[in-house]
Formats: structure tokens, C-alpha cells, sequence
């Protein structure tokens, strides 16, 4: 738990000291062993187990957002995170979260 939170302390000192986080985004990690895919690894379990469950997916996507902002918020701040949440529009829009042969 110590290493963690260390870790976690760490990560926050490093990110806090960039105007915008939005250039470390998960898909650029390289090697499968990076904590982002782990991290992602561990979220998708969750979400296969609870959509098995019976949770509809919807409510999902609206609770892992609420979270995750919330989070982001807690950890960077306001500013910095409606700075990263404005920079989400033209990423969706650039494909960078649409699965292959998924594109509308």
C-alpha cells in the first residue's frame, strides 16, 4: 500500500508540473507491462463482470465518468482538468477511442 501511495504521490508531482496532462495519453504507453495497460486490464474485468451481472452498460459509461473526473479533479484540480476534458472532443472526433472497423 506504501509503494502506492508513493508512486502515486510521485506520479501527481510529475503531472501537476505540466499545464496539461492530455499529452500523456493511455494509448501512447509502449510496453504492455506500463501500470496504464495493467490499469486498463483491470477496469475491462470490472466492467465485463458487472455488464454480466446484469448492470446496464449506460449507466456504466455515466458512473466511470463521474468517477474518473471526479478523480482527475481531486488529483490536478479544476482548471487543469476542464482544460483536459475540452481537449476530449477533437480526440474523439480524431478516432484516437474508436475500436478498428468501429468508426461512424
Amino acid at each position: 500500500m506504501a509503494r502506492r501511495l508513493i508512486r502515486g504521490a510521485a506520479r501527481r508531482s510529475v503531472l501537476s508540473s505540466t499545464s496539461n496532462f492530455a499529452s500523456h495519453p493511455l494509448h501512447v504507453a509502449e510496453p504492455a507491462s506500463d501500470e496504464r495497460h495493467v490499469a486498463l486490464s483491470y477496469l475491462e474485468d470490472a466492467w465485463t463482470e458487472a455488464l454480466r451481472d446484469g448492470l446496464d452498460e449506460d449507466c456504466l459509461v455515466q458512473a466511470a465518468l463521474f468517477s474518473a473526473l471526479r478523480t482527475l479533479v481531486a488529483i490536478y484540480g479544476e482548471e487543469p482538468t476542464a482544460d483536459y476534458v475540452e481537449s476530449l472532443a477533437q480526440r474523439v472526433r480524431g478516432g484516437e477511442y474508436t475500436l478498428i472497423g468501429q468508426r461512424q
